[in-house]
């Protein structure tokens, strides 16, 4: 064996770096036979991984969760995707001057990758690297409309905390909401996460239609009209998607 495998560290790290850049899922078979350990050893380290929000359990196996992406935020100047999506995020900037957010999913909540605001941007509680529940912003309403469905049922069954008098609570009306966005293929968001806040969203979809990536532009009530910016964040969206889906092609 490998003298690094005999560590729990050296473990996790050759059940991260089992991923290759074309997986989505690694089934819990496929771990044990990409890394030679014992089913038992991954079973049991996995569930760390997943404890410490570096890998996400679903019911096919396992994936790379949205908290590495944080480290990686974190440790590199160098982003391949901030690289990518920058011009377009700019854009939509210059297209809309409200505030611009890149936001990816990470379980039950989004994490935003990226924020661009000018001196009239709109009091917000996101911030780079922060985290919101997806319920009550644009950017999570769309990410949870394209999840999986158990993320659905879960997000929905679960407690949907009143953020503002605005916050959908209601299970049934929130799931209508994201039957809408599936068909409109935008998400809005009126002071659900904070008073006075209002947003659209698009989804960066994939060429399978699937997504753990949005884009969003807010602005504050009384002059922010979120209907007015809609082709611009789909094209802001499409232009970021047809992007990456040539970089990958490559």
């Amino acid at each position: 064996m490998d003298p690094q495998l005999k560590t729990v560290l050296g473990k996790a790290v050759a059940i991260l770096r089992s991923f290759t850049g074309d997986d989505r899922v690694l089934s819990l078979a496929e771990l044990v036979r990409r890394t030679g350990l014992p089913k038992a050893t991954v079973s049991r380290v996995a569930a760390d991984l997943v404890a410490h929000r570096l890998l996400d359990r679903d019911p096919y196996g396992y994936r790379l969760s949205g908290g590495l992406f944080e480290l990686g935020l974190r440790a590199s100047v160098e982003r391949t995707l901030l690289e990518l999506a920058m011009p377009f995020l700019q854009d939509l900037y210059e297209r809309t001057h409200e505030t611009v957010h890149l936001g990816v999913r990470d379980g039950d909540e989004v994490v935003y990758i990226a924020k661009i605001g000018g001196h009239r941007q709109a009091a917000s509680p996101s911030r780079t690297g922060g985290r919101m529940p997806l319920y009550c912003t644009a950017i999570g309403k769309v990410l949870l409309a394209h999840a999986a469905p158990e993320l659905r049922r879960q997000v929905l069954g679960g407690p949907l905390e009143r953020r503002t008098p605005h916050t959908i609570v209601a299970p049934g009306m929130l799931e209508r909401q994201l039957g809408n966005v599936l068909e409109a293929g935008v998400a809005f968001e009126h002071e659900e996460s904070a008073p006075g806040l209002l947003c659209v969203a698009a989804p960066v979809l994939d060429t399978e239609g699937r997504t753990d990536l949005a884009i969003s532009v807010s602005g504050p009530v009384g002059r922010f009209r979120p209907d007015v910016h809609v082709n611009a964040i789909r094209a802001a969206a499409t232009g970021l998607a047809n992007q990456l889906a040539g970089r990958r092609l490559r």
